[in-house]
């Protein structure tokens, strides 16, 4: 299957400094690819080399299995919708007339317009101006812009930027609906690992302009490896007797760890320690949590 996306050693140079560095995304058809990074690790100007806003230092982008260029590049953008950055509109225009406004530019029929306003659920507030709308609205509204056309891919930018918890429910809620009702592939980025992993499907993780994680959300998961935590009263004789039976174990500052075992495996190795008169303090199951491995990747604490 043909990717959605994919760049090839893509890279974009500002002066000395490197943004983006040798670029190898691949966005497959029908899924939610969540691009993930720190602030001001290179996912907008990515996302806008994609869309041609941008113009590459080095390397290629494919769009639908196409190469994007100067020549193709607006028979391709119809079918994309995107939502980079801040929302543009018109503040002492309606709903309804900045959408009417883009589907003129896009060429697209009016009736779209009711279409979009109830997928983004403005229907009650389309008469409403924009310089009354909350940024919850605005959000809804610069993607009903993007979806206008009923595109095949969409690009979002932080789309929960700046919303409340019950706006970054609902936007959730949206992003996660297209690819199903509406045959959408969406890439979608954020600094918020907790969003990425409540909607994505991939996931690719960028830090300091190169991508050091790609693939599905689920192998990030697993990733995520479970450890067994074990505490005595003398972790010298403990060590020594879990290495004398070459069971492996490493010490980590009060407590010894031991790759995940099966529990019977565990009771016979607790009947052991306690046959050699080593005292247990605690045993516990340690998990790596996404956060944990988004610090592996990246050394930075994801905001949640």
């Amino acid at each position: 299957m043909i990717p959605i996306i994919q760049t090839t050693q893509l890279c974009k140079k500002y002066g000395k400094a490197m943004c983006v560095k040798d670029l190898d995304l691949v966005v497959p058809e029908g899924a939610i690819y969540g691009f993930l990074g720190p602030n001001g690790a290179g996912k907008t100007t990515t996302m806008k080399m994609i869309l041609q806003l941008v113009h590459p230092s080095s390397g290629a982008v494919s769009v639908f299995g196409k190469e994007m260029n100067h020549k193709n590049r607006l028979d391709i953008l119809k079918d994309i919708g995107s939502l980079i950055e801040s929302p543009s509109y018109y503040g002492h225009l309606t709903g309804r007339e900045n959408l009417e406004i883009i589907s003129l530019l896009k060429d697209v029929p009016k009736k779209e317009i009711d279409r979009v306003l109830r997928v983004v659920r403005l229907e009650q507030q389309k008469n409403k101006k924009v310089s009354q709308y909350s940024l919850g609205m605005k959000q809804r509204l610069g993607l009903a812009c993007a979806l206008l056309g009923n595109p095949k891919l969409l690009i979002l930018d932080e789309p929960t930027n700046g919303l409340d918890p019950a706006g970054i429910q609902e936007m959730r809620d949206l992003i996660c609906s297209f690819p199903k009702e509406y045959g959408m592939t969406v890439m979608v980025s954020s600094h918020l690992l907790s969003e990425i992993d409540q909607m994505a499907t991939h996931v690719g993780i960028i830090d300091r302009g190169e991508l050091v994680f790609q693939d599905s959300l689920s192998a990030l998961h697993q990733s995520s490896s479970s450890t067994i935590t074990l505490r005595t009263l003398d972790n010298d004789a403990a060590l020594k007797l879990l290495a004398d039976r070459a069971i492996a174990c490493e010490r980590r500052g009060p407590s010894l760890v031991l790759p995940m075992i099966q529990d019977d495996a565990l009771a016979s190795l607790i009947y052991m320690l306690c046959e050699a008169h080593i005292g247990i303090l605690r045993v516990e199951e340690q998990t790596n949590t996404l956060e944990d491995i988004f610090i592996q990747f990246t050394g930075k604490a994801a905001s949640l």
